[in-house]
């Protein structure tokens, strides 16, 4: 027995040894950054796929009662020919209890290049929604967010509304919610300013067959600071169990950009994902 007992913790060892010396292999290869990008680019490609059927087009959302949630941190330091460092800091928590949905975001971006600093951001968001019936709920939505390199280093919204299921169908369903809000703004200057502002989004869903369906996102936020408009048009292809494609072109626009700057950002997207 005892003899086994020898020859099974070397071969465990030996596989500890071997699988050190393959991380090690990929470390200086190269093989293990270029897995994290992939993890990173399927992530994003999977979240793409679904945001775009939008969980609460029919109803309700369903969260289990109580809170729930995640928290994500990522750090990357190098010395050498570089020195930078990156930090970012996220989570979403939600909180379900009968009528009433609760989520809570929030998030935490800090970036130095050789001892200057090249990223300052935080930003917090709470989005609450009482359904009445199926189609008719109320909302109350406020965020906050500072960052150190934007026109506004400082942009907070408080604001509550209606929402309606103007359509609600398995094929089509096209929901809206606007309210007014309060909007707070200070510049790079310091100059601030607290006003009065409105919040309109419309979300559209249409299922072509079961395997193609559309998806239209449009969100208005308007003061006499700005008013910033962001369309999300994307076509969503479920062809089969294993493979599905997201084509997106979406629209940002500020009516008043930084000078220099344009006030339109356009952006074409294209998610793909494919198992076998």
């Amino acid at each position: 027995m005892k003899t086994i007992l020898t020859m099974a913790s070397a071969s465990t060892l030996a596989l500890l040894i071997g699988t050190s010396a393959i991380y090690a292999q990929g470390t200086l290869v190269g093989t293990e950054a270029l897995d994290d990008r992939i993890d990173d680019i399927s992530d994003d490609a999977q979240e793409d796929l679904e945001e775009a059927r939008d969980d609460a087009r029919f109803g309700p959302e369903q969260f289990q009662p109580g809170w729930s949630g995640s928290v994500a941190m990522t750090y990357a330091g190098s010395s050498g020919n570089t020195d930078t460092q990156d930090l970012a800091l996220a989570g979403r928590l939600r909180y379900g209890a009968g009528q009433w949905t609760h989520t809570i975001g929030f998030g935490v971006e800090y970036g130095e290049d050789d001892g200057d600093e090249t990223k300052k951001e935080f930003f917090t968001v709470y989005d609450a929604n009482y359904s009445l019936t199926d189609r008719f709920y109320v909302f109350g939505l406020a965020r906050a967010q500072f960052d150190e390199y934007a026109a506004f280093e400082t942009d907070a919204f408080l604001g509550f509304g209606p929402g309606y299921r103007i359509i609600n169908t398995p094929q089509t369903a096209w929901r809206v919610q606007a309210g007014p809000g309060i909007r707070y703004v200070e510049d790079q200057l310091g100059e601030e300013d607290t006003e009065a502002a409105m919040i309109a989004s419309s979300r559209l869903y249409h299922a072509f067959n079961e395997t193609v369906y559309l998806t239209n996102d449009t969100d208005i936020l308007a003061s006499d600071a700005n008013t910033l408009v962001s369309n999300d048009l994307g076509l969503n292809f479920a062809m089969t169990d294993t493979l599905s494609t997201r084509v997106s072109y979406k629209t940002d626009y500020n009516d008043e950009a930084i000078e220099g700057t344009k006030k339109t950002d356009n952006r074409l997207g294209v998610s793909l994902v494919m198992g076998f």
